[in-house]
């Protein structure tokens, strides 16, 4: 049937779905509740979330908040059509980055944007956001969804996050004494995490592989499934060790620009991260990686985690008992390398051993 008049337009003939977007929130509005923590207790669909930093817990915080997105890793997600893991990634990237500065995360706001609202698809991703909150202790207390015909093709979408977390005063890291000697304990990833997934995605054009043959490097999961393998959430555990030991000089979390882009950001201009690579265990995924793509360590440790996800500096009489602390809570800690000293002009990590690819 024709347009009747120049007023006869709806806004879903222009391909936005007013009734999508209420059955998705409807969706999702059990998800989120159960995000819920002290200081967070409210329903979304207002205007804006409230958080009481008093019921909390704090007495005079500092607060630190952090952006970001998932990167082309949303691409496999699409492609292999699985969205039930990204939005822990979304997550992670963000709370990581807060730990880093001694921050416990306090909430968390999204931002998902497509060209054609499928509530199911939406309500996977959020459920995915609300399993990340959850795991690190943070409250979901708003978001965006916008669609967007024209803007995104047909079945892309995007993803954006926003967190905030806290910390009493005087307490932020990086602390103020790294000094010379101090230990660098390495935290192990749960694999690519969130980073270098355009050379991911070309490597496996180069491979020949669809996403749902079975992954060369884990023959239990296909290449889609095990490619989409979330990025880990150190918050809980990080948290814990900092206030049970009060020994963590400082964390890096070791995303895009892997080691030599990432650890010099917490350190004095007079000290050096000398990385010790024959105590990195990569997981299988980067040897596959390196292989397939015919990439060279040296571009690996500058694209990838490969294997290492979070680092902490700590003093050399406290490195065992903050790596029991850690051990504790599950993580798998190892000796990574040793602060030195560094001269002016010279980089900011140096290497020794060899990274077993």
């Amino acid at each position: 049937m024709s347009q009747s008049g120049k007023n006869g337009l709806t806004y879903s003939d222009a391909g936005v779905d007013i009734d999508a977007g209420n059955l998705m929130v409807e969706k999702i509005k059990p998800a989120v509740r159960s995000t819920r923590r002290p200081g967070a207790d409210g329903e979304i669909g207002g205007f804006g979330g409230l958080f009481d930093l008093k019921a909390a817990g704090f007495k005079d915080p500092v607060l630190v908040a952090a952006n970001d997105g998932v990167g082309t890793k949303l691409k496999i997600a699409i492609d292999a059509d699985r969205h039930d893991t990204v939005g822990i990634d979304l997550v992670a990237m963000c709370v990581n980055d807060l730990v880093v500065q001694g921050a416990e995360p306090l909430f968390f706001l999204d931002y998902f944007a497509t060209g054609k609202l499928d509530p199911e698809q939406g309500a996977a991703i959020v459920e995915g956001i609300a399993e990340g909150c959850r795991q690190a202790g943070c409250a979901l207390i708003g978001g965006e969804t916008a669609e967007m015909p024209g803007m995104y093709s047909h079945g892309d979408y995007d993803l954006a996050g926003f967190a905030v977390g806290a910390a009493e005063r005087g307490q932020l890291l990086p602390a103020g004494d790294i000094a010379e000697g101090d230990v660098i304990l390495g935290l192990a990833s749960s694999g690519v995490h969130s980073n270098g997934y355009s050379l991911v995605r070309k490597i496996v054009t180069l491979s020949g592989l669809a996403w749902d043959a079975p992954a060369p490097f884990d023959s239990a999961k296909s290449l889609g499934e095990a490619l989409l393998t979330p990025t880990k959430i150190y918050v809980k555990p990080l948290l814990k060790a900092i206030r049970e030991t009060g020994a963590i000089k400082a964390l890096a979390h070791i995303t895009g620009g892997g080691f030599p882009e990432n650890i010099p950001r917490v350190l004095p201009k007079h000290l050096a991260a000398e990385i010790d690579l024959d105590a990195v265990k990569a997981p299988a995924v980067f040897s596959w990686l390196a292989k397939t793509g015919g990439v060279e360590a040296k571009e690996m440790l500058r694209t990838f985690n490969c294997g290492v996800g979070m680092i902490a500096v700590v003093p050399a009489d406290k490195a065992d008992t903050v790596a029991s602390a850690l051990s504790a809570e599950g993580e798998t800690v190892f000796r990574l390398g040793r602060m030195v000293a560094r001269e002016e002009g010279t980089a900011g990590t140096i290497y020794k051993g060899t990274l077993a690819l």
